[in-house]
C-alpha cells in the first residue's frame, strides 16, 4: 500500500490539478516533434523505436514537414511552437541544416536531440548557423558503461567530444539526458561528477520502459531498491545545486514530487505535446504506441487533428481499470504516461508501484 503524501505535497498537487485541468481543456501546442529520419547510427540496448543504419522507411522531405509548419503557423503563434528534431539519429540527415533553415525561416524555434557521434566542430557551426536553439545530447555511463548500452566500442569518447564542444559554445540552451539502468545505477555520482566537470549546468535522467529492444532487456529496469535510490541521489543533488538534475516527465512519484523535478507529474502527450512521425503519422510523444496515432499528414490536416482529436488523451478516465481502478491517488496520476499503454490499454509498469514495493 502507497505511503500517504504529506499534507504541504498533497494540496500543492491539488493546486496543480486544478491548472492542469484548465491545460487540458486548452491544450495549447507548445513541443512538436518531427521524427526526421528512422536512420541511426548506433544499435542501443533501450531503442524504444528499434531503429538502424538502413531503415524501410525513408525520411521525410523537409517540404512535406514544412507544408505542417505552414498550417501551425496560420492557426496560432510559430514563436511559442518549439520544434524538436529526433528519431532515429537527426545527424544522419544530410539535409539538416537545410530542414533547420526551413523551421527557423517560418518563424519556429528548433533543436534536437542527438547522440553526438556525428557532431563535428564544422557540422555544429553550420547548425547554428541554421538557427539551432537548443540540444540534447545522451551520455549512459562513463567509458564501457556508455558503449555497452550503445553498442558500439568508442560512442562515449565521441559523446564526451560532443558535449564538451557544446558546452564551451556556449550557444543553445543544452541537457545532457542519461538512462538509468542496473549498470549504471552504482555509477550516477562519477558521472555527475564528470559532467560537471565539464561544466553541464543542466542534466536530465530517466528509466527504461519496456518497448521496443528494451522489452527484450528485462536487466535494464531498476528494482525498487534501485529506483529509490536514484529519487533519493536526484533529490539529494538538486538540494547542493551544483547542477540541476531532473527526473524525466515520466511517473507520478507519491512523496518524490516536488522533489525530483522542477513540476508536478503530468503527462503532457496531446495536452502540449505532438509529434509528427516518418511515415506521417500524427502523434503526441514519439514513443507513444501506433494504436494511439490520431491520423497522417499526407491524408489529414494537422490543426484539424490537434483540435478536434486527440481524445483519448485528453480524457484518459477509460484508463481506470486494473491496478489504477482503485488507486487512491489517481486524481494526480490519472494512468500514468500514455507511452506506457499496450494496444489494449493495460498499463506496462507503475513508478509508484515499483517506488513503494
Amino acid at each position: 500500500m502507497p505511503r500517504p503524501l504529506t499534507l504541504r505535497r498533497r494540496l500543492a498537487l491539488d493546486l496543480a490539478q486544478i491548472l492542469q485541468r484548465r491545460r487540458v481543456a486548452e491544450h495549447p501546442l507548445e513541443q512538436l516533434f518531427w521524427e526526421c529520419t528512422l536512420r541511426c547510427n548506433l544499435a542501443c540496448r533501450h531503442c524504444g523505436s528499434d531503429c538502424r543504419q538502413l531503415s524501410e522507411v525513408h525520411d521525410m522531405p523537409r517540404e512535406d514537414f514544412g507544408k505542417v509548419l505552414d498550417h501551425v503557423a496560420a492557426a496560432m503563434d510559430p514563436h511559442k511552437v518549439m520544434v524538436v528534431l529526433t528519431g532515429g539519429e537527426p545527424l544522419m540527415r544530410r539535409d539538416l541544416e537545410q530542414c533547420g533553415r526551413m523551421i527557423h525561416g517560418k518563424g519556429f524555434p528548433w533543436g534536437m536531440v542527438t547522440n553526438g557521434q556525428a557532431l563535428t566542430p564544422d557540422r555544429y557551426r553550420r547548425l547554428l548557423e541554421s538557427g539551432l536553439g537548443a540540444m540534447t545530447i545522451s551520455l549512459d555511463g562513463l567509458g564501457e558503461d556508455h558503449d555497452w548500452m550503445r553498442g558500439r566500442p568508442g560512442s562515449f569518447e565521441r559523446a564526451a567530444a560532443a558535449i564538451k564542444m557544446v558546452i564551451a559554445s556556449n550557444a543553445v540552451n543544452f541537457d545532457v539526458v542519461t538512462c538509468v539502468n542496473r549498470r549504471n545505477i552504482s555509477q550516477l555520482e562519477a558521472i555527475r561528477d564528470f559532467l560537471i566537470s565539464l561544466g553541464l549546468k543542466e542534466w536530465r535522467l530517466f528509466t527504461v520502459f519496456p518497448s521496443g529492444r528494451a522489452a527484450s532487456e528485462p536487466d535494464l529496469q531498476l528494482t525498487s531498491i534501485e529506483l529509490r535510490r536514484l529519487m533519493d541521489f536526484i533529490r539529494q543533488t538538486r538540494k547542493e545545486g551544483v547542477i540541476k538534475a531532473s527526473y524525466g516527465c515520466e511517473g507520478f512519484l507519491g512523496n518524490y514530487e516536488g522533489d525530483v523535478r522542477g513540476h508536478f507529474f503530468s503527462c503532457e502527450a496531446g495536452i502540449s505535446v505532438a509529434s509528427v512521425l516518418a511515415d506521417g503519422s500524427i502523434s503526441a510523444c514519439p514513443s507513444i504506441r501506433a494504436d494511439y496515432h490520431q491520423g497522417n499528414i499526407y491524408k489529414d490536416n494537422f490543426i484539424d487533428v490537434w483540435n478536434n482529436g486527440f481524445s483519448v488523451m485528453r480524457d484518459r478516465s477509460w484508463m481506470k481499470t486494473g491496478l489504477c481502478q482503485d488507486c487512491k491517488f489517481w486524481k494526480y496520476c490519472h494512468g500514468n504516461g500514455m507511452h506506457l499503454r499496450d494496444g489494449d490499454g493495460h498499463l506496462a509498469f507503475c513508478h509508484l508501484e515499483r517506488l513503494e514495493a
